[in-house]
């Protein structure tokens, strides 16, 4: 008797919730806000590095107090520029945060996807201290959805593992070690092409929209090296040792493809 096929669009409830969350701040925003109100949300929500530098005189020119200080760690997030940006961040959400979801299970995939939200703030904070630039955006996280993946999507059996059939468990398949992992062709290409991507964003080369507000990919960067190097402390499957973790064929696949708000 043949097992019931994999549905094509296996969404996770907790994925289609984040999207919902996403799309009712944005909607809200744009249709029941006035502008005035649009814009003390956006700089008490948005991550601003000036924040946190004392050299820096914000104080009454910030809305969010101290409290800012410590959510817009998390909650700029929640806020997008345009339907465009939203749209592309929610395509990226669906096919890389609904495998991290389905391995991770609703409430530990809540929890890594706030950490590598923080962790993009750090990366931002890092290099654009003092700055009064707000960032907003939730492509840090999805960023993080992207490193973890990296950790067990290309293990034989995997969601990329092209060759295997029956993909009713792909999602569930022991990660390898980070070393061993680091070996694997179809991750190190993985890599290679995403970091070579966010280069291309940080040097101006690349856009994907027309506002002519600047990426920050370095909170990329810091959202998916927190989704790589810490996917193994919130991973409920049980992992390949090192001495059993075998080396996959050399084949890679082939690459896929001021004030202003900051955005990712």
């Amino acid at each position: 008797m043949d097992k019931p096929r994999e549905p094509i669009l296996n969404i996770p409830p907790v994925i289609v919730a984040v999207l919902l969350v996403l799309g009712l701040v944005h909607a809200v925003r744009v249709l029941l806000l006035p502008d005035d109100i649009d814009r003390i949300l956006v700089w008490s929500l948005a991550f601003v590095p000036a924040r946190y530098d004392a050299s820096v005189l914000t104080d009454g020119i910030l809305p969010g107090g101290w409290g800012a200080e410590v959510w817009t760690f998390v909650t700029y997030a929640l806020l997008h520029a345009d339907l465009t940006h939203i749209g592309f961040n929610a395509i990226w959400f669906l096919a890389f945060a609904s495998p991290v979801a389905r391995r991770f299970g609703a409430v530990r995939f809540l929890i890594f996807f706030v950490v590598t939200i923080v962790a993009g703030a750090v990366a931002y904070l890092l290099v654009h201290a003092g700055e009064l630039a707000p960032m907003i955006g939730a492509s840090a996280g999805i960023s993080g959805m992207m490193g973890a993946s990296a950790r067990f999507a290309f293990e034989p059996g995997g969601s990329l593992d092209m060759r295997r059939r029956d993909r009713s468990d792909a999602d569930r398949v022991p990660a390898a070690p980070l070393g061993v992992a680091l070996r694997n062709p179809r991750v190190v290409t993985f890599l290679a092409v995403w970091f070579g991507l966010n280069l291309l964003f940080g040097l101006g080369s690349l856009s994907f929209v027309d506002s002519g507000q600047a990426i920050a990919w370095e909170a990329h960067v810091g959202g998916f090296l927190a989704g790589l190097l810490l996917f193994s402390v919130f991973d409920p499957v049980e992992r390949v040792p090192a001495a059993e973790s075998k080396q996959p064929p050399d084949f890679p696949p082939e690459p896929s493809s001021d004030d202003r708000p900051t955005f990712h």
